[in-house]
């Protein structure tokens, strides 16, 4: 049986498209042997022509002209590596119309106007594939949309972002404060120049929209999701948590109960010791789904960098050239927002258990206040922290952990403790998640 020939045109010729047209070009043959399919990049576009790639192009395959990939009816797929949303949903939109099938790795497109996307991919018979939106080289998407697919999921809790994962890392294991841990992210290339993105929640947020649509069988979007960074946690609060039996980690959190009721949340999280999802180091990525026929269900891998996202991009490209990725788009069936936007918690109803810290002036009956104004607020005491010495204006930190409780009790809680005159700083809060093991 000969080989098919897959004409490919690259739009984006940054990190990412540089590692898609590596593997290209350099794996060509060993895709083949596998596959049967010849892949060939027949044209890459980008605005800057100039600047050396650390990858060679033939001789009349890079361009500035986006036309030369929408006219030529050669090319069965567009692979849209722009970033951001204006320009690259304009591209996405031009090669769905052209006929090109489309992959790409743009989150954030994906989570504000996937929805509009996928409407003009049906209309126009084509597919859109991205499974490297989510996770770089981790097959989270693939794993979610078939391998899972007989599962009701309940919940996903993931570390979807390698840049505060590797921050909150080195905050915990070389006692390092934010400002220098961040340094040090963007000194090796984990985090960007600007890394507010990263740091204040917001892609992981992108990154959960789209894996809690694909797992809960319904339109989301970013307003859907209560987001929080980690830019204000402090190496302290590590240690006091580490000290209760918690490791710190920004978790992307989809869940959803017997009633359809959704939560989506993005915020900083202690989590056990000993749960799995505390051993993942550094700028990898893990995402734990639990479905009801499953069980617990762990990937684990690196979810950013040229080579890793590259190499999911081209796993489309297969996917796409088999057909497998057609047939797996057209059968996306996801329920209208007017559908789902009632069964979405709101952040204040959600229910977690609460670690507070609380900076307070060595007087008596300090504690007794601030037990009156927890139990006030129907918030239930579950274990104290209380270290000895003078922090700022004379004060100490009481740590507290909470029972279960709503959000809406410890917010009004935590505001009624910052005007106590015996409390000399902002009040701490950071949830506390208790992730279900599966186990014999």
């Amino acid at each position: 049986m000969g080989e098919q020939i897959i004409k490919i045109g690259l739009v984006g010729f940054g990190t990412v498209g540089s590692g898609v047209a590596k593997i290209i070009l350099e794996s060509a043959d060993a895709i083949a042997a596998k596959t049967g399919l010849r892949l060939k990049l027949a044209c890459v576009v980008d605005t800057d022509t100039k600047t050396a790639r650390p990858v060679k192009l033939p001789k009349g395959i890079l361009t500035n002209d986006l036309d030369k990939l929408l006219k030529d009816d050669s090319i069965q797929i567009g692979i849209e590596l722009v970033g951001g949303t204006k320009i690259a949903k304009q591209i996405q939109l031009k090669m769905l119309r052209a006929g090109k099938d489309v992959v790409t790795a743009n989150k954030a497109l994906l989570a504000e106007y996937g929805g509009e996307l996928y409407k003009v991919a049906h209309e126009n018979k084509r597919c859109i594939a991205f499974e490297a939106s989510c996770a770089g080289g981790i097959p989270i998407v693939s794993g979610l949309r078939t391998g899972l697919a007989a599962n009701n999921i309940a919940g996903i809790y993931g570390i979807v972002n390698g840049t505060c994962n590797y921050i909150l890392s080195n905050m915990t294991s070389k006692n390092e404060d934010f400002s220098a841990a961040l340094k040090k992210a963007q000194k090796l290339g984990y985090a960007e120049a600007n890394p507010s993105l990263d740091i204040n929640g917001g892609d992981s947020a992108h990154k959960l929209a789209i894996l809690a649509s694909i797992a809960f069988g319904c339109e989301t979007a970013l307003e859907d999701i209560s987001v929080e960074g980690i830019e204000e946690i402090s190496k302290e609060d590590i240690r006091y948590g580490g000290e209760m039996g918690y490791v710190l980690k920004l978790l992307a959190i989809g869940q959803k109960d017997d009633k359809g009721r959704i939560s989506l949340r993005v915020h900083p999280s202690f989590i056990s010791k000993d749960n799995s999802l505390a051993r993942v180091n550094g700028p990898f990525n893990a995402v734990t789904v639990f479905g009801d026929a499953v069980g617990q269900v762990t990937y684990y891998g690196r979810g950013a960098g040229m080579m890793p996202t590259a190499s999911a991009v081209v796993a489309d490209i297969i996917d796409v050239a088999l057909g497998n990725s057609a047939t797996t788009f057209r059968h996306l069936n996801l329920k209208s927002r007017s559908e789902t936007k009632r069964l979405i918690e709101k952040i204040g109803d959600s229910v977690s258990r609460f670690y507070i810290k609380v900076m307070c002036k060595d007087k008596p009956s300090v504690l007794a206040k601030i037990a009156k104004i927890l139990g006030d607020n129907q918030i239930s005491i579950s274990g104290t922290l209380q270290h000895e010495g003078a922090g700022p204006d004379n004060t100490v930190p009481v740590v507290i952990a909470t029972h279960l409780t709503r959000q809406k009790n410890v917010s009004a809680a935590v505001k009624e403790l910052k005007k106590l005159d015996v409390v000399g700083a902002k009040p701490v809060c950071i949830r506390i998640v208790d992730i279900p093991e599966d186990k014999d």
